[in-house]
């Protein structure tokens, strides 16, 4: 049965429906077999390189910390000196 012979058998808002009906399936269809496994696998990835740029940051403040500390004892190294 061609899609005019439906048309003219069923009419317009039948088809339309049924053909929406399916397309919204498809796409519900393909949005959870494809689309959330791989947004899962991203929220892992994506929680797992926030922790490392927590860390990298924890890293970078201690080292801060301690290039201050060796300018100040240097500091007051030259001042003792003089």
């Amino acid at each position: 049965m061609d899609l005019a012979e439906m048309i003219n058998q069923y009419g317009v808002p039948t088809v339309v429906a049924v053909g929406m009906s399916y397309f919204i399936y498809f796409i519900w269809k393909f949005v959870t077999t494809e689309i959330l496994p791989q947004l899962g696998k991203a929220k892992t990835t994506l929680i797992a390189l926030i922790d490392r740029v927590i860390m990298l940051d924890n890293h970078m403040i201690r080292l801060d910390q301690k290039i201050n500390t060796i300018i100040e004892l240097k500091e007051r190294e030259e001042k003792e000196k003089k």
